[in-house]
Parts: C-alpha cells; structure tokens; sequence
C-alpha cells in the first residue's frame, strides 16, 4: 500500500516540499511506495517553488482513510492535520515544532523532532550518506525549504546548520543565495490573486491561550504595504473566518522581511489585550508595529498572553 507523506493544512513551501523530498527519499532510496500529498492549495513562495524545480503539484486531499500508512512532516499538532489522522496508520514524524500531544499511532513509530529552523534540513541529517544521491531538483527543494523557514538566515530559528546545509546546496547547484532568496520573496510578496479569507489562512496556525482559540496567521513580505493597503478589509473578513474555523479571532501578523518587524493588526480589544500583554507593545491604532519580531514558532507562539 503507497505511503502518503504530509504536512499541515494550509501549506508553506516546507509543507510543500518536505513530502516532496521524503516521498523521493522512500521511492528512490529506500525502495517503498510513496506519495507526496497536500492540505490545501500551496501559497505563492510554495507554488514559486514547484514551477522553479519542474516539479508536479503533489495530490490536495482533505482527510485520511482509516489505516492509511503515512509519514508526517512539518508538524505534530492534530489540528493541522486531516480529521482522521488518529484512524491512519501514522508511521513516523519528522518536525522541528515543540511537541503538542494528542496524535495515536498503531504501535511504535519513528519520531525525530528537532531544533532545527526547518523540516528539510532535519531530512538530509536522517538521509546520512544517501543524501549524495539527491538529483538536482531535490537539492533545490531542500534549499528553498530552509531560505523560506529561516527567511534567508533573518529568522531567530536559523541554526547554524540550517546555514551550512542550505550553503553547501546551494554551492552543489550553482546558486547565489541573496539572488534566489530574492526571487523566493518576491513569489511569497505577490498575494494580489488572494482573497482576503485566503490570506488570513494562508500561513496560520490554530492556538490556544488561557482557554482563548486563537487563528495565529503570518505573512512573510518584502512588500508590507501590499498587505496593508488592505488592512480594513482584512480585518472586515476576521469574524467570519474565526467563526467558520471555531476560533475566538483571527491575529495577523504581516512580517516585513527585509526591515526585520512584524506589524500586528488591532481590530479590537482583545487583539489590543495580546499585543500589549504578550509584546509590551503601545497599541493607539488599529495595528500596532513589532521591531525584531520574524517568527511565529520562536518569537509569537511562545509570547502570546491575555
């Protein structure tokens, strides 16, 4: 039976290529049936990448059947994932997120977590000596992956072997990284196609804060005020989507890649309550700017407090 191998809903270019490289890895190395699949439609930067490297859009499926061997990547948080994961035969996980609880497994799985800026560079520690074999599209997978997680070496997850693993791809390749990354930037800047529901989903996580259900949503830019030009309308469209996603409200926080801040939008008293409480912040508007804030996993998460 083909092993799907997953990442979390709403899918970034980790979540997109991360399968990408295990399901080769599995099929090409390791001798196994396997298949990358997606949650949902990959974003702009996760799309650039698929068009980069010649690459097919893997399978979007919305749920598991029961038994259905799987790898999962990118996350351990069964809210990311599809309703019938506990039902799946989870088979192993491979992140670098803190670990949530709550996924059941069939028996005893390979689990390999670490504190690492991304999921790819963990896969190429796990490949060992097989990584050697990677073709070329793979190795640009694996590269766009870490520039994306670590935001070109910006983010504070950055490790220095995220750094060193993403050189020497990139030195195999042929690549100037500062010229690809700002390639890669400009694919993730350009939302002018997306709603403003989409948007707000695009790269968002659910949260919980002091029994509060938050929808955490970040947009990475070298374009800020692409996004805030659109700002009213943003916020217009948060009560609808907290309600359909059975959350309390929707925070976006639009990371501005090149200046190194996040700006957080404020469309009311709770959204001013996380700012000033989780963040120090001043808020006498309906956004409020956040100075060194890159990354919702090591920065955001972590702070949030009502």
């Amino acid at each position: 039976m083909t092993t799907l191998v997953l990442g979390h809903k709403s899918p970034d270019t980790d979540s997109t290529g991360s399968p990408i490289l295990w399901a080769w890895y599995l099929n090409d190395v390791k001798g196994q049936t396997a298949e990358a699949v997606l949650l949902g439609e990959p974003n702009t930067e996760a799309a650039f990448l698929l068009a980069k490297w010649d690459l097919p859009k893997p399978r979007i499926i919305s749920d598991l059947d029961a038994n259905q061997p799987c790898v999962i990547v990118d996350t351990n948080n069964p809210a990311e994932l599809p309703a019938g994961v506990n039902d799946a035969d989870v088979q192993a996980i491979i992140d670098h997120h803190k670990l949530v609880g709550g996924l059941e497994t069939k028996g005893p799985i390979e689990i390999t977590i670490r504190p690492l800026a991304c999921t790819a560079t963990i896969m190429i520690d796990l490949m060992g000596d097989d990584a050697a074999q990677m073709p070329d599209w793979a190795k640009g997978t694996a590269l766009t992956c870490i520039l994306s997680d670590t935001l070109a070496f910006r983010s504070p997850t950055t490790t220095p072997h995220d750094k060193a693993v993403a050189e020497q791809l990139a030195s195999d390749l042929g690549i100037d990284i500062p010229a690809y990354a700002a390639e890669m930037f400009a694919a993730k800047s350009d939302v002018s196609a997306f709603s403003d529901a989409e948007l707000l989903r695009m790269d968002s996580k659910e949260y919980e804060v002091a029994g509060t259900k938050f929808r955490v949503s970040v947009l990475e830019t070298t374009a800020p005020d692409t996004v805030l030009s659109r700002k009213a309308s943003l916020m217009a469209a948060m009560p609808s989507v907290a309600s359909e996603d059975g959350v309390e409200q929707v925070l976006l926080f639009v990371v501005d890649i090149l200046n190194e801040e996040a700006t957080l939008l404020v469309p009311n008293d709770l959204v001013k309550t996380v700012a000033e409480k989780s963040f120090g912040a001043t808020v006498s508007g309906d956004a409020v700017v956040l100075p060194g804030i890159m990354s919702r996993k090591k920065q955001i998460i972590p702070s949030l407090a009502l």
